[in-house]
This record gives C-alpha cells, sequence and structure tokens, in this order.
C-alpha cells in the first residue's frame, strides 16, 4: 500500500463509498425509488437525500461551519426532510423528484471535493462530538462519512432487492 495521509485515506473511502452507490441507483426509475417494501419502511429517495444531508454535515458543516454559499447546495427544506430522525415521505409528489435528489447529491459531493484541498492537518486535529469514526476530530467526520455511506449503500441494496433487482457484483 503506498503512503498517504489520513486526509487523503479519508477522501479515498469517500469516493469508493460514493461510487458504489451511484452504481446501486443505476438503472432504478423513478417509481422505484419511492417504492417501500411495507409501510413505514424507507425508500431509495430517503437514502440518496439522506446521503446528500449528511455528506454536507460531515465533509463541508462539522469541518468548517456555515458558509454563505451553502444554501445553493440544498434548500433548508430539503436538509430537514432528509435529517437524522426523519422518516421518509411514502407520498412521491410530496417529496423532490429523484432528478433533483441526484443533482443534490452531486453539488454537495463536488462542493466537498474542491474543499478537502483547503483543509490541513491542524484544522482536522480539531475535536467534534459524535459522530466520528476513527479520531473524535474533524478528520474522524471525514471517515465517518464513507462508513455512513457503505451503512446506507447497504439499505439501497437491499431495497434493490425487493423491488426484484438483480444484486450488484
Amino acid at each position: 500500500m503506498s503512503d498517504c495521509t489520513n486526509l487523503e485515506l479519508a477522501v479515498k473511502q469517500i469516493e469508493f463509498a460514493r461510487q458504489y452507490t451511484l452504481t446501486l441507483l443505476d438503472g432504478l426509475t423513478d417509481e422505484q425509488w419511492f417504492a417501500q417494501p411495507a409501510e413505514g419502511i424507507t425508500h431509495v429517495a430517503w437514502q440518496v437525500g439522506h446521503l446528500a444531508m449528511a455528506q454536507y454535515g460531515l465533509c463541508l458543516f462539522r469541518v468548517r461551519g456555515r458558509s454563505a454559499d451553502d444554501t445553493q447546495l440544498m434548500s433548508s427544506r430539503f436538509r430537514k426532510q432528509f435529517s437524522r430522525g426523519s422518516r421518509p415521505n411514502p407520498v412521491a409528489e410530496e417529496n423532490p423528484k429523484p432528478e433533483e435528489i441526484r443533482t443534490v447529491l452531486q453539488r454537495v459531493h463536488e462542493q466537498a471535493m474542491r474543499e478537502f484541498s483547503d483543509y490541513d492537518d491542524a484544522s482536522l486535529s480539531d475535536p467534534v462530538e459524535e459522530p466520528y469514526a476513527v479520531y473524535a476530530n474533524k478528520l474522524g467526520a471525514l471517515f465517518f462519512c464513507a462508513h455512513h455511506e457503505m451503512l446506507h449503500a447497504g439499505q439501497i441494496g437491499l431495497l434493490r432487492r425487493t423491488l426484484g433487482c438483480e444484486p450488484i457484483r
């Protein structure tokens, strides 16, 4: 394994998790995004919206605070609809369309990737409260982003199976 910094390792894990998630989303119809295996259970749209909101929180907000430009990444309504503790709304028409959710997911990810180059070891060693992984600091929030995404990718994978989709190999 080549030598890399902790930040580079965290970024590689975030990239890997995102690519895996996008693979799981390939081929799903808009209707499948809102299908629930049973009433009150999650759907793909909520999982993906939650990943966008969580990446914003873990990779941007927790590391550098709120920026004036953050409202252009996602609306307050979007953030609240997909935040931790929220419940998936089963009514497709009351949710953002899958295309909008994917756009927000991509926009947040691209912004995080741009800002990673601004982070340094000193700033990433500042402590944060849970959730984090590996370290109880801002770097740990970045590691948790990748772990969190893989957890939700597993849920998307299970939802795919309930929809009759083939597993990703």
